[in-house]
């Protein structure tokens, strides 16, 4: 789980939010994403441990209509591209779950809902963990069950194959944010603690072009780019948002930030010989090239592992590319 939450660590200022107007004029082309217009969902019905309470709790995960009954291992199904943070871990034998991620209707279908939220662990009625999740929708897929934090980031695998040059991404959203000035971290191994700053919600997408070693290890070009954070509270939906991405080298442009918007050196992926590695980013390519992977993530908290604002929520569909 650990990894899902931090791989919203590198965002950007909201100074750097590119919108392409009128789109529809200028008569491009534009291209759902798979299962992108978030209307069909898997179910899952998982039972808890009964050391912990023995509860039945439902996952959601976007892919065809289906319903799965008891604890069985997922992996994306009906050629789904989109992974989430809900997951099945089985730590000592015992089986937990964490749902922040659900099937919310909308209109006729539905849409993704990401909340941010406390998870809580409680043991023979002994013992009260309480860990902050966020909501995190993503293309990729997590290998179940996650057997501990420190395994976490090596079960996810960060983006799809892909060789396009998309020039925008669009996707209809709607947000809520509490708006408190600062954040919490809260791990369930220590006390709650505050952390300054404001909690945002996050889009982040990213191409890269990458190379396998003989050895199996992976590393990367930055090939495009497009990150946009959102810190107050919609009216309502907003309809076919549009966010330009930019290619190649982006460091010299406005709204730059080396922190949050610098290579990635801690996202995984799995190799030829399928295994799990680092995929480390080595440079910026240049602006003409192609990529051979993407990464796209939405979240409802930013900052890192256990940190955020309980409440934070993001609503996310029809998400498309525009070419």
């Amino acid at each position: 789980m650990k990894r899902i939450l931090t791989l919203t660590v590198m965002l950007l200022a909201g100074v750097f939010i590119s919108v392409i107007p009128s789109i529809a004029q200028q008569g491009v082309k534009e291209e759902l994403l798979k299962y992108g217009d978030m209307d069909h969902w898997v179910i899952r019905n998982i039972h808890e441990s009964a050391i912990i309470g023995g509860k039945t709790k439902t996952l959601y995960e976007v892919g065809p209509d289906k319903t799965i009954e008891g604890n069985k291992a997922y992996t994306n199904l009906g050629g789904s591209p989109w992974g989430t943070s809900n997951v099945m871990a089985k730590v000592m034998g015992v089986v937990k779950t964490n749902c922040s991620v659900i099937r919310a209707k909308r209109d006729n279908g539905y849409c993704a809902k990401l909340t941010t939220h406390i998870e809580s662990v409680r043991v023979l009625g002994l013992m009260n963990i309480k860990v902050l999740a966020a909501g995190s929708l993503y293309l990729g897929d997590m290998a179940e069950p996650v057997t501990g934090t420190k395994e976490g980031p090596k079960n996810l695998n960060w983006g799809i194959p892909f060789t396009g040059r998309p020039k925008a991404l669009k996707f209809d959203y709607k947000v809520l944010v509490p708006g408190d000035r600062n954040r919490i971290k809260q791990t369930g191994f220590s006390s709650k603690s505050t952390v300054l700053g404001q909690d945002y919600a996050v889009a982040v997408f990213v191409l890269q072009k990458r190379s396998e070693d003989a050895n199996g290890n992976i590393t990367a070009k930055r090939v495009g780019t497009m990150v946009v954070k959102y810190g107050k509270t919609t009216d309502g939906w907003v309809n076919g948002a549009t966010y330009k991405i930019h290619y190649g080298d982006i460091t010299k442009m406005i709204g730059y930030d080396a922190e949050l918007m610098g290579l990635r050196n801690g996202d995984y992926a799995r190799n030829s010989k399928g295994k799990s590695v680092s995929v480390v980013e080595t440079g910026w390519a240049k602006a003409d090239e192609c990529p051979t992977h993407m990464a796209l993530q939405f979240a409802s908290s930013h900052g890192g592992a256990y940190i955020g604002t309980p409440g934070n929520t993001l609503w996310v569909d029809n998400v498309k590319l525009v070419y």
